[in-house]
């Protein structure tokens, strides 16, 4: 248990019948009349949904503990992603609905942060941008660098994205993991 007047950004509380939300933003307000209040926006740990709620000021609300590890991907078994923990060697499976979106950029030997509550992976976190190889596009045509269009593209992890004309097939570029965005060209 915390008080409303220790919110920090990050912390997890349990509110609503069990939900799990993560404080995203507080702001202690202390109006002229009237009890002083915490606006907070609070983020929805499974889903993604995002609330304002209005707590009064010290009032008591469950935390939850998150344990978040950075663990290695691994590899595929069936229809769990199996990461490792690289302090214990542990190997933790993952269902395909706790990974979500990051399922598209996820090969092996990548790091990401497995959330975990009480046992129960929550999520999977990776960094926000990364390093990958385009498997197939179609061919670039010279002079095609200035007009700024795109082409689809076929990423080693099987995602599409899109890139601009001048990209080739085999090249490295970094992909933003949030938008599926080209972030740009990898130097080797």
């Amino acid at each position: 248990m915390a008080s409303t007047n220790d919110l920090k950004n990050g912390m997890v509380l349990k509110l609503d019948n069990d939900q799990l939300w993560s404080v995203v933003e507080f702001q202690h307000v202390k109006p002229g009349k009237g009890p002083a209040f915490v606006r907070t926006k609070l983020k929805n740990v499974l889903s993604g949904k995002i609330v304002d709620k209005t707590f009064n000021a010290g009032v008591k609300v469950e935390t939850a503990t998150v344990d978040r590890r950075d663990m290695q991907f691994s590899y595929m078994d069936g229809d769990y992603f199996v990461f490792m923990d690289m302090q214990t060697y542990d190997q933790l499976h993952v269902s395909r609905a706790a990974v979500g979106d990051a399922a598209n950029f996820l090969i092996e030997g990548f790091t990401a942060t497995v959330a975990t509550h009480e046992g129960e992976v929550l999520y999977v976190e990776l960094p926000a941008a990364v390093e990958l190889t385009i498997q197939e596009t179609e061919p670039g045509v010279q002079g095609d660098r200035s007009t700024g269009g795109t082409k689809p593209a076929i990423l080693e992890t099987g995602h599409q994205i899109a890139v601009p004309l001048f990209i080739t097939t085999g090249e490295k570029i970094k992909v933003d993991t949030r938008t599926s965005d080209y972030l740009g060209r990898v130097n080797s």
